[in-house]
């Protein structure tokens, strides 16, 4: 905010008929300067206040604007060109969407609303979502400007470049939100100004930042960012930190090129014995190359040889393992998955891979959200066509949209198979001699389905075996007798007679 103070003109009076009078005061400017004295303050707020930034710094993260602009840049150059640096990028691409993914919700008049925007020829998720992701992590950043039918509610993404974004504005009161994007001035010196999409009311946000975001008037997008911190407002590539020795390993291969064509280079050295510098310069003159499978006959005189460089360079493949390391390291990308299986075998490979695995599950969180969050957007879109407020069944229905991923990986099962069966022997047992109760016993087999993929719902996994207990008869779970009903009471011994 810009404060302007500005004294009144009889401060400026009063100075200078002092400064004339030589400091002296007459009656009347003596009456004069008795007069209140106010100063007249003035505020505005500039219709671009949210682009500026104060010069002592706020704490911000973000690379400077040319810096983001040259990253995504060479980001794009090295995904293209760079061998490696194409993998770091499409491998977990290929992790995360080569099965493919949908939005599931628990209604069906609701999964056909996200059907028909899913299937959508502009939308068209299942062609455009691995696109979308390889350029989340390629440049840090995506954004989706939002084209709404005021009528029917339907939904339709658009997409805008990361290179045109100039400024994302946030939240005053909460950095890590961010409330609108800016894009560069086009050629006409025009910048469009989109509001960001956050699935909460608009009273979430205070009179301060409401007042802000009713400046971004060119329409609604979504905006999503990864490798960044709270205080930032911009994403970072995945490539950041590996551009500069991707960029040197690329230069060590070409070097190592060079010197396997040196090493096939050869010449031939003639010796001529007894001969003068006359002899040496007629025959230089005359001589010619041998061609293959020519014939060169010669005397004693003349002796035929063949020299190559021998350049003596370090081993290049312990060279190349090492940039290569370094480089997959930092992507927590194991070597094995580029090629290099030295030394790797089954049981060291499936442990090398879990930090790797465990960084594509964040990812795919991180995605999973979006798409949800999009899913949501379309729900509420068309439920707000229809002109009601939302209702607390479909806040329900809101709430059981979800992305199910199927697994990344084929895992080997046979030991989770084995450890089920130990599992259950062992909490069968637990549960005769009463040390356990079912739920508990239920939630330590819950634990090891979890690892082959299944997930149970304890409490309710419980309550439907004992109904089909119950309905069938009785039944065994894990092994134990199901009672729904406690045992009867043995009965009361009989009366001693009265003459006894």
């Amino acid at each position: 905010m810009n404060i302007h103070k500005q004294a009144s003109p009889g401060f400026w009076t009063r100075f200078r008929e002092a400064f004339a009078l030589g400091g002296s005061k007459t009656a009347e400017s003596a009456a004069e300067t008795s007069a209140p004295v106010r100063e007249a303050v003035g505020a505005s707020v500039d219709a671009d206040e949210d682009q500026w930034r104060r010069l002592s710094g706020d704490g911000q993260r973000d690379l400077a604007p040319m810096t983001q602009d040259r990253m995504q840049r060479l980001a794009h150059y090295q995904w293209e060109t760079n061998l490696l640096a194409n993998r770091l990028i499409e491998l977990p691409v290929a992790y995360l969407l080569a099965e493919g993914v949908k939005l599931v919700v628990q209604d069906d008049d609701a999964q056909k609303i996200l059907q028909r925007h899913w299937d959508d020829g502009i939308n068209a998720w299942d062609l455009k979502l691995p696109k979308r992701v390889r350029e989340l992590g390629l440049f840090g950043e995506q954004c989706f400007p939002v084209f709404r039918d005021e009528n029917s509610g339907f939904v339709r993404l658009g997409y805008l470049d990361p290179a045109v974004i100039a400024t994302v504005v946030t939240d005053p009161e909460n950095r890590e939100q961010p409330i609108g994007i800016v894009t560069k001035a086009n050629r006409k010196g025009e910048a469009r100004r989109y509001r960001v999409i956050v699935n909460v009311p608009e009273s979430a946000f205070d009179a301060r930042t409401q007042e802000i975001r009713a400046t971004f008037t060119d329409g609604e997008c979504f905006y999503y960012r990864v490798n960044d911190l709270s205080s930032a407002t911009r994403g970072r590539s995945d490539l950041l930190a590996q551009v500069d020795w991707l960029d040197a390993y690329d230069q060590y291969l070409f070097g190592e090129l060079d010197r396997a064509s040196f090493l096939r280079a050869f010449m031939w050295d003639v010796t001529l014995k007894g001969a003068n510098e006359a002899e040496v310069k007629e025959k230089a003159r005359s001589i010619t190359a041998p061609k293959s499978g020519s014939v060169r006959v010669h005397n004693d005189n003349e002796e035929w040889n063949t020299q190559s460089p021998s350049l003596q360079s370090a081993d290049a493949a312990a060279g190349a393992r090492l940039f290569r390391n370094h480089i997959m390291g930092g992507a927590t990308l194991p070597e094995h998955w580029y090629g290099g299986a030295e030394n790797v075998n089954r049981s060291t490979g499936d442990s090398m891979s879990e930090p790797t695995e465990k960084m594509l599950k964040m990812r795919q969180q991180t995605v999973g959200y979006m798409l949800i969050d999009i899913g949501r957007y379309v729900l509420r879109s068309a439920w707000d066509a229809l002109g009601r407020e939302l209702k607390p069944e479909e806040a329900d229905i809101l709430a059981t949209l979800t992305c199910p991923w199927p697994e990344m990986t084929s895992k080997d099962i046979t030991k989770y198979a084995s450890a089920l069966q130990q599992i259950t022997v062992a909490i069968a047992g637990l549960i005769a001699e009463q040390l356990i109760t079912r739920e508990t016993a239920l939630r330590l087999v819950t634990a090891m389905a979890d690892r082959l993929g299944v997930e149970i719902d304890v409490e309710e996994e419980l309550a439907k075996a004992l109904a089909e207990d119950a309905a069938g008869g009785g039944g065994d779970l894990l092994g134990i007798k199901l009672r729904t009903t406690p045992p009867p009471s043995a009965p009361a011994p009989a009366p001693a007679p009265a003459d006894a």
